[in-house]
């Protein structure tokens, strides 16, 4: 669960957000703006970073409705072992998956990151959960999160190669996981995983 300032402050932000984008009076777009400022201020002090870096995060700032970003892992399964992915940023490992690309299905963009990051072709199976990142365990993040995971099979034998975006691919047992990426991804994200893969008929879990 995330802090309650931090939450706070992305909520002003994305509030000054959207004010900037649809507000009309030119005295309200500049309150919007000092919101925004405090906003970026606020999130720069509890991130350690400088205020440019918070604005380099939105790049889509005041140029729309403001909404959490969406992010796809899929877990993949040889056996009882489960396959991660090494990030190039922190060396550490992750369910492989990232951002959602624009004209695509949720289900094709997780195919498609596993493809790029561990060279498997795999099938979407069925959605397990759906997170709100700041309800969970994460590293803290400036940015807000929807996460959704899925159960992935292999349409081939083929073993795991990392793509150019990761340093490594491979699998894993449970009991002998890796140092994980945990801005992206936590343990609990992997029991569930085992659970989804051996009860397809288990409801998705949501917030």
């Amino acid at each position: 669960m995330e802090d309650l300032w931090l939450a706070w402050a992305k909520q002003l932000q994305a509030i000054s957000s959207t004010g900037l984008h649809f507000g009309g009076h030119e005295y309200d777009k500049e309150r919007y703006a000092q919101v925004a400022e405090i906003a970026n201020d606020m999130l720069a002090h509890l991130a350690g970073v400088p205020v440019a870096r918070i604005a380099e995060l939105v790049p889509d700032f005041a140029e729309g409705y403001a909404t959490p970003k969406i992010d796809v892992r899929g877990a993949v399964f040889d056996g009882a072992d489960v396959l991660l992915v090494r990030e190039r940023t922190d060396g550490l490992w992750t369910l492989p998956g990232g951002y959602a690309d624009v004209g695509l299905s949720a289900a094709e963009n997780v195919e498609k990151e596993i493809l790029e990051e561990a060279g498997l072709t795999v099938k979407a199976r069925q959605l397990y959960t759906v997170r709100h990142k700041a309800k969970h365990a994460y590293k803290p993040d400036t940015r807000d999160f929807y996460k959704f995971y899925f159960i992935c099979e292999r349409t081939t034998e083929a073993s795991p190669v990392a793509g150019s975006e990761v340093m490594d691919a491979a699998y894993f047992s449970m009991d002998a996981l890796p140092e994980l990426s945990r801005g992206r991804v936590i343990e609990e994200d992997i029991i569930a995983a085992y659970e989804y893969r051996d009860d397809p008929l288990k409801l998705t879990a949501f917030d």
